[in-house]
C-alpha cells in the first residue's frame, strides 16, 4: 500500500530518486538518464532559468504540485504494475506518461515578453497551451509525433471540461497512461496536507482566468471564498470521484492493496471533512 506524502514533495531531488526507484523496479534503469534531463528541464521552466521563460508565478499550481502529480502517477504505474492488467504499460510507456506529469502544467508559463498579470490568467487554456510547448519541447526528447500526440491527449485529459471517453489516442497504452495521469493530477493536490490551506490561492487564481477571459458574473461558478469552499466536497463527490472512477477507469485502485483502505482517498476525505469543519466555524 502506497502512503501519501511519504516522500517530501518540496524536495525535489526526493521525488526524483524516488521516480528513478520506481523504474528500476521495472528493470529500467536505463530511463535514469532521460528521467535526469526531464526533472532538469522542468525545475528550469519553473525556475525561470529556461530559455524564453519566466519563472511560475502561481501559488497554488506551482511546481510542488507538478512533482506531487508525478511522483502520484509513477505510484499508479507501479501499483499497475504488479497487476495482470492489460494492456501491459512498458518502460518507454512509463518515460511518456512521466512526460506528462511534469509537462502537465507548463501552460500556465509565461514568456519574458508577457508582463501582464500571472499565469492563472491562462487558467481555462492552460491544457491547450501545455501541448503546445510540449509538441516543441518534446520532439527534441527523441519523442515520436505519435507519441507526443498521445502526451497531448492525456494532458487535454486533466482539464475538468473534457469528456475523457470523446479524447482519441494513437495507442491504446495512451489511454491507459493518461487515466493515470488524470487521476495523480486529482488525488495529488486534493489529498495534499495543505490542500485546504491553499484554497485561497486556488480561488484567486479562478479570479484572475475569470477577469482575464471576461467571464461575466452570472457565468462565475463562486464570487467569494467561502463559495468555493461550500462547492468544493460537492465537487469531490458529484464530479471527480465518479469520474475517476469510471471515465478515468478507476485507476486509483492500484495505490492499495486488496482489502485496504485506499491512502489517497482517505486523505482527501480528510480535507473535505476539514472544509466543512472550517465552513461550520465560520473561518472559510
Amino acid at each position: 500500500m502506497v502512503a501519501p506524502h511519504s516522500i517530501d514533495t518540496r524536495n525535489p531531488a526526493a521525488v526524483v530518486q524516488a521516480v528513478k526507484d520506481a523504474f528500476t523496479g521495472i528493470g529500467a534503469e536505463a530511463s535514469h538518464h532521460l528521467l535526469d534531463r526531464l526533472f532538469r528541464d522542468v525545475h528550469e521552466m519553473f525556475a525561470g532559468s529556461y530559455a524564453g521563460y519566466q519563472a511560475i508565478d502561481m501559488q497554488y499550481h506551482d511546481y510542488e504540485h507538478t512533482l506531487q502529480a508525478t511522483l502520484c502517477l509513477v505510484h499508479i504505474l507501479e501499483g499497475r504494475s504488479r497487476t495482470t492488467d492489460r494492456p501491459v504499460l512498458t518502460a518507454r510507456d512509463w518515460e511518456l506518461a512521466v512526460m506528462g506529469a511534469l509537462l502537465h502544467d507548463c501552460g500556465y508559463l509565461k514568456t519574458n515578453d508577457d508582463q501582464t498579470g500571472t499565469g492563472a490568467k491562462y487558467t481555462m487554456i492552460h491544457e491547450r497551451r501545455s501541448c503546445e510547448f510540449s509538441r516543441i519541447y518534446l520532439p527534441r526528447m527523441g519523442v515520436t509525433a505519435t507519441e507526443v500526440e498521445d502526451i497531448c491527449s492525456a494532458i487535454i485529459c486533466t482539464g475538468p471540461r473534457s469528456k475523457i471517453s470523446q479524447i482519441s489516442f494513437r495507442s491504446e497504452e495512451g489511454r491507459h497512461f493518461a487515466f493515470a495521469l488524470v487521476t495523480a493530477d486529482y488525488l495529488a493536490q486534493m489529498s495534499a496536507p495543505d490542500y485546504v490551506a491553499k484554497l485561497p490561492a486556488l480561488f484567486r487564481e479562478f479570479q484572475e482566468a475569470f477577469d482575464f477571459e471576461k467571464t461575466p458574473p452570472e457565468k462565475r461558478p463562486y464570487h467569494s471564498l467561502r463559495e468555493l469552499l461550500e462547492k468544493t466536497p460537492g465537487f469531490w463527490s458529484n464530479y471527480v470521484r465518479p469520474m475517476l472512477d469510471f471515465e478515468a477507469g478507476g485507476v486509483h485502485r492500484y495505490l492499495t492493496t486488496a482489502g485496504q483502505p485506499n491512502p489517497y482517498l482517505q486523505a482527501v476525505e480528510a480535507n473535505m471533512a476539514e472544509v466543512h469543519r472550517q465552513l461550520q466555524a465560520g473561518t472559510g
